[in-house]
């Protein structure tokens, strides 16, 4: 395997090992892709933004990320506020089940409002920058000459994932096919951002 080849499946692994875990991006790529409602720009958004946050960090942006101090705690605090109002809403379907449509989750959301949360919950999390610019863009840099390769890797990785996560809920629709099933979703999804909001608030506030 050439040094080009390793640096990109390097890359590929790593990028897939950091995106996988679920997150607020992850939760919102799979109800979309349930709900089959604008899922092309969801994972579009999601795969471009990947691949614009990990050439910055291969460019050198993580440095400016260490350099400005009050730039995180702001970006925490911000992620935290949306991401709490977003789990509140997911809370709110599960304890008001008259909200939902039977197989469908509730209301279709229009195109401009999916994608601004979508761009929302991606840009407003630093879980997100510390990843992919911080991270990545560190042990890009081991790879010398090769750290584009690795760039490259880390953003077909991306792809990957969320056109496969987005794409490939619908073969879950028959088990969302009860309400019921909608509000274990939302619950998790719930539980998901309010934790991360708190953990977010918590490190914006105190830094720990």
């Amino acid at each position: 395997m050439t040094s080009a080849l390793l640096a990109a499946a390097s890359g590929l692994g790593l990028g897939l090992s950091l995106i996988v875990a679920i997150g607020a991006q992850n939760a919102f790529v799979l109800r979309q892709g349930l709900r089959l409602e604008h899922v092309a720009p969801v994972v579009g958004v999601c795969t471009v933004s990947d691949v614009v946050l990990i050439a910055a960090g291969v460019g050198g942006a993580g440095a400016l990320v260490t350099r400005l101090p009050w730039l995180l705690p702001v970006v925490c605090l911000a992620g935290a506020a949306f991401l709490l109002g977003y789990g509140l809403l997911a809370a709110r379907r599960v304890l008001r089940p008259g909200t939902l449509q039977a197989g469908s989750g509730g209301a279709a959301a229009g195109l401009a409002a999916t994608v601004g949360t979508c761009l929302a919950l991606t840009w407003l999390n630093p879980h997100v920058y510390l990843d992919t610019v911080v991270l990545l863009g560190s042990l890009a840099s081991t790879f010398g000459d090769q750290r584009w390769a690795f760039a490259a890797g880390a953003a077909v990785g991306s792809a990957v994932w969320f056109t496969g996560l987005g794409f490939g809920a619908r073969l879950l629709r028959p088990v969302f096919g009860r309400p019921a099933a909608w509000r274990v979703l939302d619950a998790v999804i719930a539980t998901v951002m309010i934790s991360l909001a708190v953990s977010l608030a918590v490190r914006g506030l105190w830094g720990t």
